[in-house]
């Protein structure tokens, strides 16, 4: 991932050296998990403990020559260790330490993205208690539809961002696991003791059964969760650029002092981290394709999913924890125009409250065909000749049969359409 979208913590997870660091860590457990078996001796063991290292530029030299990664990283090991070197790796295949590693990897990954969620979950919390009465428009297929309070589109936020920790936890739990079984899963010529003493040390599983890999299936569901955190976090940005609209401009994006809103025109106000927040939520779905490719490979193992892995692993968590950061950011100093949202309520001249009517008169005992038919020709009128919707109902000769005035009025008040905004609220302890 380039440079302007990594953040310090999580870029330090899938750097190349702490791979490869990780990488030794598994084969140094692995060789005291044997030498609790009796197969490595003892002063073999501490050569490996205090001398097992590696040097990134040796590791690529080998390379050139191998073509093999993990033997190259094996290679420049040995030249430290020594003699003692011949029990590293015994018994196990590329794909034991690389998936293993990749475990904690991958785990230690979704626990920032776990503890970024929960960021985003306390702002949007403040913020549906701050805008808790906060009249505004409620709008559906983008037309004004009845009133709600703005504090509802952040406890929706709030109830996702809920469901993604939810998946996030479990998606935690489904690559939070590693696998030292072998070229093709059946401990051919390792102990399942090793297994279980390398990931309990590492704060792994070990897997029930694997073939020369984790099944991806795993990292399909990871990367799929967190393909669907980004969706959730692009709903809101959408919303938000849709309110910053001139036109609308019920809320906005923090313009700070000094900022520039278009090279040409010293007047914009651009609603550009929502917009990149949409463009990132792309890739991320890609990748979320690209990891459900990797599921089916050829019997016990072929290498066509380690290329995109090296890519789509710490490309998404690293764009998923730059995207939680911005958003909440933005939803902390987001700012919000009361003023603007009242303005556009009346709009339309009361037309929000054609279901009010509707059902006031089938109370009075009116058919609802018809009752519909008396509100949707005066409601017409408005939208069509921009007469006055209220006035138009007023003295509408079948409706003023049923309503009087005074019921008419009561029609046209917000106040009693958000009613039972505190039971929502309730459902959430707030």
């Amino acid at each position: 991932m380039i440079p302007r979208y990594t953040g310090k913590e999580m870029g330090s997870i899938w750097t190349e050296e702490n791979e490869d660091r990780t990488m030794v860590k598994v084969e140094i457990l692995a060789c005291e998990a044997m030498n609790k078996l009796g197969i490595v001796p003892d002063d073999a063991l501490h050569d490996i403990q205090t001398k097992a290292d590696f040097e990134l530029d040796r590791v690529h030299e080998i390379e050139k020559v191998t073509n093999h990664d993990i033997i190259s990283l094996l290679t420049n090991v040995a030249e430290h260790v020594g003699d003692a070197s011949k029990y590293i790796h015994k018994g196990l295949t590329s794909s034991d330490v690389k998936d293993t590693a990749m475990g904690v990897m991958m785990k230690h990954s979704c626990e920032l993205l776990i503890d970024l969620e929960k960021k985003l979950h306390e702002v949007l919390k403040r913020q549906a208690q701050t805008y808790r009465n906060t009249i505004c428009v409620g709008r559906t297929h983008g037309i004004h539809a009845e009133p709600m309070t703005f504090g509802l589109k952040f406890l929706l936020w709030m109830d996702e961002t809920e469901r993604n920790i939810e998946r996030l936890e479990l998606a935690k739990k489904y690559i939070s696991v590693g696998k030292l079984s072998g070229a093709v899963g059946t401990y051919s010529n390792i102990d399942p003791f090793v297994e279980k003493y390398v990931c309990e040390k590492i704060g792994l599983e070990p897997v029930r059964l694997a073939t020369q890999v984790v099944q991806r299936d795993r990292h399909a569901f990871y990367l799929t969760t967190i393909a669907v955190c980004g969706a959730s976090l692009e709903k809101m940005a959408t919303e938000i650029r849709a309110l910053q609209r001139t036109d609308i401009r019920e809320a906005e994006e923090y313009f700070a002092p000094g900022q520039k809103g278009s090279s040409a025109m010293p007047h914009k106000r651009n609603p550009i981290t929502c917009e990149k927040i949409c463009g990132l939520a792309r890739v991320l779905r890609g990748n979320a394709q690209a990891a459900l490719e990797n599921v089916a490979l050829w019997h016990e193992r072929d290498i066509s999913h380690s290329s995109v892995e090296r890519i789509i692993l710490p490309d998404s968590t690293i764009l998923l924890d730059h995207m939680l950061r911005k958003m909440t950011n933005i939803l902390d100093k987001l700012l919000v125009y009361p003023d603007a949202m009242i303005r556009n309520l009346n709009k339309t001249g009361g037309l929000i409250f054609s279901q009010n009517l509707l059902v006031a008169l089938v109370g009075k005992g009116v058919l609802r065909e018809d009752a519909y038919k008396w509100v949707q020709r005066n409601a017409m009128a408005r939208w069509l000749e921009g007469a006055d919707f209220k006035t138009n109902v007023e003295a509408d000769p079948d409706i003023e049969k049923y309503l009087t005035k005074e019921e008419i009025e009561a029609c046209f008040e917000p106040k009693h359409m958000l009613k039972h905004i505190d039971d929502i609220y309730a459902r959430y302890g707030m």
